[in-house]
Order: structure tokens, then sequence, then C-alpha cells
């Protein structure tokens, strides 16, 4: 691709509904011009985790106006629109559906392409849109919700998986260790708060795999391990104990990530690194894989913070640069499908 080129993006797999405008110069990295996000916590949290056809129907109500907002931040016209792209999965069936059937009757509407791209692909391609983008080959931490994965990264649509969780994924201990300690939704980032004012060391949980020899992780016997020093501290435990194992299950998790991180790192020589996902905000894991790869001369990069959750422009990102590597089908015939489940290796 040698011309200039806007992208919509539109993300919709779980419980954000996201919108955003990229624009791509011949080879150049694709620049973010707007995005808009509305988060559907406050709705799920009433049940303790996210409802699906609840999440469906409210990506109904919020799809378009999101969309004009960023239309107009950016003063363009729909009809400047070269690409309208989704997530095509992996996801919530109801919810990609949503997205999807939105983008490809717009792009119907306007005459263009309609792309979908990978979720996970946008999370690991997001950190280009930051301040101080990487460079290819690289390793890849992807910790986003169900996700927990070490990939090596030699390209657009190169990919090469090194390990991944047998069972529960970071972002899930996180959420349910919260819910067992009576924190609201989404559980991590309600536990990182309660973390800051625990003592780490006042239980000892496990490092599930940290010895493990290879590059899989596993987290569902952490949970276990936080569910069980939970009841022996009974039904009226006191709110530093509650702190303290907070900050214990933090710490477990991170040092897993971190000691995975730079084993993969070792493996495969490689001297940069990308973090991404919403896991990947965290605070404490920032420090301690910084200060890790800092040892080692590694170049560790992130995506904005404002786009570490889902977001429409990881999505248009993934399309752009995907069209720009020659490596993305763009669809003019106005068919679509989801792929709820669907590895990257596949995309």
């Amino acid at each position: 691709m040698t011309r200039t080129m806007l992208v919509l993006g539109i993300e919709s797999s779980c419980d954000e509904t996201g919108v955003a405008l990229v624009r791509a110069e011949g080879q150049g990295v694709p620049r973010l011009l707007a995005h808009a996000l509305h988060s559907q916590a406050d709705m799920h949290e009433a049940y303790g985790g996210v409802v699906p056809e609840l999440a469906s129907r409210d990506h109904i109500r919020r799809v378009v106006p999101l969309t004009q907002q960023v239309l107009e931040a950016v003063g363009v016209d729909r009809s400047a629109i070269d690409v309208v792209a989704y997530t095509r999965g992996p996801g919530l069936a109801g919810a990609l559906l949503v997205g999807a059937g939105f983008a490809v009757a717009l792009a119907a509407a306007l005459g263009r392409p309609s792309l979908g791209v990978h979720h996970l692909e946008g999370h690991l391609l997001s950190p280009f849109l930051s301040a101080d983008p990487p460079a290819f080959p690289f390793l890849a931490l992807l910790v986003s919700g169900g996700h927990t994965q070490l990939m090596h990264v030699q390209g657009v649509g190169q990919y090469e998986l090194l390990g991944e969780t047998i069972d529960d994924a970071a972002g899930e201990a996180f959420d349910k260790s919260a819910k067992l300690l009576g924190l609201g939704y989404p559980g991590g980032p309600a536990l990182s708060r309660l973390a800051a004012f625990g003592d780490a060391t006042a239980f000892d949980l496990p490092r599930p795999l940290l010895h493990s020899g290879d590059l899989d992780f596993s987290f569902a016997g952490l949970k276990t391990a936080v569910l069980t020093a939970h009841r022996k501290l009974g039904p009226n435990v006191c709110e530093q104990s509650r702190a303290d194992l907070a900050a214990a299950t933090q710490a477990a998790i991170v040092d897993v990530l971190v000691a995975k991180s730079l084993k993969a790192l070792k493996q495969t020589g490689l001297q940069r690194m990308v973090v991404a996902g919403g896991v990947g905000a965290n605070a404490q894991l920032r420090e301690k894989l910084g200060a890790a790869c800092a040892r080692r001369g590694v170049r560790l990069h992130y995506p904005e913070l404002e786009l570490c959750t889902d977001n429409g422009a990881m999505v248009a990102l993934a399309a752009a640069m995907r069209l720009q590597a020659g490596r993305g089908q763009a669809s003019e015939d106005g068919a679509f499908d989801v792929r709820p489940r669907w590895p990257l290796a596949e995309a």
C-alpha cells in the first residue's frame, strides 16, 4: 500500500465498545487520529462478571454514537473512510456479531471494503501507537482477559507461540482472586488497589510452573491457594489481612510473568520486548519487568495506558498494518463471520 488510507476500527469482543480512526501513509507506522470507548463495567458489576446478552445489547446502543463521535472529532465525513475493520474474534459470539454486522453494513453502504482482524493481534501491535513504538522482531507477552501467551514476533502476521496458559490466565487469576476477597468487578484493578496497602510476604502462595523448564503458565492452583488462605482467615477477616492476601496474590502472578518472560528472552536471544493487554497496565508488573529488562539491556515497550484495555484503536491499527504488509485481504462482497475461538497462529 502506497497511498494514504483512513481505516475505521470497531471493537466489540466483550464488555467494551471501541471505535477509532487511523491514517496509514505508505509503509510508515499508522497514526491514531481519534478514538472513543465505552466500558460496560458498571453494568456488569452487579452480576460479578460479564453477562453476554447484556453485553451484546449494550454494543448495539453504543456503536453508532461512538462512530459519530470519532468522525466528528477528526472532522471528516464517513465517505472519507477507505476501510472498515472489526474484531472477528476471539470473544463472545453475540458481541462479536454486533461489531461485525455494523462494520460490514457500514462498509457496504459506503461502497468500501471491510476487514476482520484478530483481537489478540490488535493487542500485540498496539504499542506501535505509543510514543516509543517497537521494531520487529520482538518478544511479546500477551496478558489479555482469558489469554496469557509468549510470542516470538518477526513481523506482521509472523507469530510463533512459545508458551501459553494451560488453565486460568493471569487476568482470570486477578479477577477470580478479587472475587474471593469480596472485591468489585472488574476485579484485577480492585485487587491491585487493595494490594498497595498490604504486605506481600504475609502469605506464602505458590508460583505455579515457575520451574517447569518450559514457557507455559498455570494460575488455577494459585486461585485455589488464595481460596484456602481466605477461608482460614474466617468470616471476620480484618482489612489489613485482606490487603496482605491481595498483595501476596499480585506478587505471585507478577513473579511468574516476569520469570517466564526473562526465560523466553534468554531462549530467543531477543533484545526487545512488548507487553500488551489489560494486565500490562499493572504497576507492579511494569516496575519488576522494567527493572529486570533494564539490567539485561532489553528494550521494553507498552501501549499507552488508555490503550491497554480493549479498544477500537488497536483494531484499526492491526487492519492498517495488515494491509501495509500485504497480509490482509479486505472483502467487498458483504459476507462476514465471527470466530469466538480463534488461535492467533491461524490469523
